[in-house]
């Protein structure tokens, strides 16, 4: 590489990886979206789960990010900021340059789940499912990842269980995928969707387009606002819902479990997704409390999508 052209430039990027507690996880990322942060620096976590094989990392998560620069001393400062002078060691890797839109479109196949058809714009349409198109994204959700393809096949199972939505909210939206199917496969419900992170906002309007959903407040068209869990005003007006989604992370849902319950009416479904088979049993609990109870469940690998009632009493 000539000494001349940045590693920017050259397509190089560094990784800095570590690991933290919950509570210092969900700061980061906070932080990371904040208008002062550098927006050069993308930022992901992930709860690290415990097995017999790892147990010194049980309850930990892992802190990965990206720059496409090597992290000098500057960032180094604001990472430490961020810990409130308690970061962790972050370990530091060099990440060579790849064309990932090729890659991606050669990993990604077909996704069949319940009556849906999940495609990028490189494949053909399945004239006998529901088909949704939904491009590589910035976002989670692109039907790939067991969790999506369970819940849009448990939105399948409730069809055929005769239920008719009116209302329908889908908390942590990423692309927006969740939400167009459910309007598919109910066209004349009214659909509001969320998602904690800013561009999700164009991806959904993307992805609504190109999927054939118009964008708005009226009935079978989607409503989408910016907010963490059921803070909004346009999700509080909205309530109670007779069908709520969220597929995020087992923590977030425990968290938001009276939420969500106050967010439904008698005989409503919640859609839970995001959760390992490890910790359903604690997410299940949390539901449970607070007047659920299990209705349907879905393992895929690693992971569950649980379907609960909350009673009509």
């Amino acid at each position: 590489m000539s000494a001349d052209i940045s590693a920017e430039e050259a397509g190089i990027s560094w990784k800095l990886t570590a690991l933290v507690d919950r509570t210092a996880a969900e700061a980061a990322l906070a932080a990371s979206v904040e208008d002062a942060w550098d927006s050069d620096l993308v930022m992901s976590a992930h709860e690290v789960e415990a097995d017999r094989y790892d147990p010194i990392n049980a309850g930990l998560w892992r802190i990965e990010a990206w720059y496409p620069r090597r992290p000098d001393a500057a960032l180094r400062e604001q990472l430490d900021t961020m810990f409130a002078g308690n970061a962790p060691d972050f370990d530091l890797e060099k990440v060579e340059p790849q064309d990932w839109v090729t890659l991606s479109q050669q990993a990604v196949a077909p996704v069949h789940a319940g009556p849906f058809h999940i495609r990028t714009p490189e494949f053909p349409a399945d004239p006998g499912a529901i088909d949704l198109v939904i491009p590589a994204s910035r976002a989670f959700g692109t039907g790939q990842h067991q969790t999506t393809a369970g819940c849009l096949a448990m939105l399948g199972w409730l069809k055929t269980r005769g239920m008719r939505p009116r209302d329908i909210a889908d908390i942590g939206t990423g692309t927006g995928l969740l939400a167009i199917g459910a309007l598919k496969l109910f066209p004349s419900a009214n659909m509001i969707a969320s998602d904690i992170d800013p561009v999700c906002d164009e991806i959904v309007r993307e992805n609504a387009r190109d999927n054939g959903v118009a964008m708005g407040r009226r009935q079978g068209a989607l409503h989408y606002v910016t907010a963490a869990g059921m803070d909004h005003p346009a999700l509080k007006s909205r309530a109670p819902y007779d069908l709520l989604i969220a597929n995020i992370l087992a923590g977030p849902l425990i968290e938001l479990a009276p939420d969500f319950a106050r967010a439904v009416q008698p005989g409503a479904r919640i859609i839970l997704a995001g959760l390992l088979t490890t910790q359903e049993a604690r997410v299940a609990r949390a539901y449970v409390r607070q007047g659920l109870r299990m209705e349907n469940r879905i393992i895929d690998g690693d992971w569950s999508i649980l379907c609960l009632r909350r009673s009509m009493r």
